[in-house]
């Protein structure tokens, strides 16, 4: 940071910077001593004790228990992640899913609610709001600090609704705005693919992954990017929806007749056992997907690509062959696999990115959704997390005495 922005002038800001730089430090998995939060914070004992003051009165951090020792024991604080919790909502055409969550991304409960098919816009916003107040309610000790809204819509960067072909009624709707009202907390919404990348990133089978693809596949198909260690958004919010190319056939016949089928899962077990017919087609919705796919693949050429969903149940019965098919198609096929938090996938990344709008908002701080940073999905985290030089809060500190 330029040290001509932290001077001694400028109280408010230092006292803030100085605010984020313990927090940042309390994120540790063990209770903390004041000399161990000054050292880790660069700040003096005299600042780290002024900060803890207000911290403690605020809720934030908490008192622990002396560790047995010889003498005067030193006085530990923890983090107070319960403080505040985050809701993320999947709103699907026949249902919703609900994760309340606390700041370390610790789920704390998970509901589900079916929709009304056949509702107009205000009445299937009615409905997840009162599914989600249901659900809160009987979670009365959680302070909501910020909500995410999955949808299966081109979002556009400050939560409207753009399109949505399998929930038209909502097209053009502000959905932030809307639910922002809910819970006098911010909300936020973003494409159901676009979060499940963000989840899988976070804690399914893409971890350590800078560059995949994130497949959605059940009653509907759809696609996110991750590119460097980034969500790819694109200009308008529409980046990986290659299922409206339709001569790519996401939504023809041979991938309907599988999704759409009685029972999916017999569908795949029964290829899998060597059912001619099932082999058949399975075989034909594999290479339908993989050309899609495969559009994608030789044009970012990542590293993974993750099969979600609700056809992501029937594992790797239902990855092989879209495996097999992407390798015949790409110069440089990457590796395939089905999504290890399956139909959560959506709520779960909803609920960090609402943890990473919440950190930021209030401490400043790039991603703390874990207590080992994770790599900011957000430009504005990034710029957050890059603007804490501990060196030059040190000197403004300095000045300021």
């Amino acid at each position: 940071m330029n040290d001509a922005v932290l001077t001694g002038g400028d109280p408010t800001l230092l006292r803030r910077l100085n605010t984020e730089a313990v927090l940042r430090a309390m994120r540790n998995p063990e209770p903390m001593t004041l000399t161990r939060i000054g050292k880790a914070a660069g700040l003096s004992r005299q600042t780290v004790d002024v900060v803890i003051e207000e911290l403690a009165e605020g809720g934030w951090i908490e008192e622990v228990a002396p560790e047995k020792a010889v003498g005067r024991p030193a006085r530990r604080y923890r983090f107070r992640s319960e403080s505040r919790h985050v809701l993320g909502i999947d709103i699907g055409v026949h249902s919703a899913s609900f994760v309340l969550a606390d700041l370390d991304g610790t789920v704390a409960a998970t509901d589900r609610t079916e929709l009304p098919a056949a509702a107009t816009a205000e009445e299937r916003l009615r409905a997840v709001r009162t599914a989600a107040e249901a659900f809160l309610a009987g979670h009365p000790s959680a302070r909501l600090g910020a909500l995410s809204l999955g949808v299966p819509a081109i979002v556009d960067a400050r939560g409207r609704i753009r399109l949505s072909t399998p929930i038209p009624e909502w097209s053009g709707l502000d959905l932030a705005t809307a639910a922002g009202s809910w819970f006098d907390c911010p909300a936020h919404v973003e494409n159901d693919a676009n979060l499940a990348a963000i989840a899988e990133q976070w804690r399914g089978a893409a971890r350590g992954a800078t560059d995949f693809i994130q497949l959605i596949t059940g009653r509907r198909s759809g696609a996110g990017m991750m590119l460097g260690g980034r969500l790819h958004r694109g200009r308008g919010g529409a980046a990986g929806e290659i299922g409206a190319l339709a001569l790519l056939g996401w939504d023809g016949d041979a991938v309907n007749d599988v999704r759409n089928a009685d029972d999916p899962a017999a569908v795949f077990a029964a290829a899998e056992a060597g059912d001619t017919q099932a082999v058949a087609r399975v075989d034909r919705f594999a290479r339908v997907v993989a050309q899609g796919l495969a559009a994608m693949v030789l044009t970012v050429n990542p590293d993974l690509v993750v099969i979600g969903g609700g056809l992501s149940r029937a594992g790797d019965a239902v990855a092989s062959p879209v495996r097999d098919h992407l390798g015949r198609l790409c110069l440089d096929p990457p590796e395939v696999v089905v999504s290890t938090l399956g139909t959560e996938a959506v709520s779960l990344g909803a609920v960090r990115l609402a943890l990473e709008h919440l950190n930021t908002e209030l401490f400043g701080a790039l991603s703390t959704t874990e207590r080992s940073p994770l790599p900011p999905v957000t430009a504005a985290a990034e710029a957050n997390a890059a603007a804490l030089d501990p060196a030059a809060l040190t000197r403004a500190n300095d000045r300021a005495v």
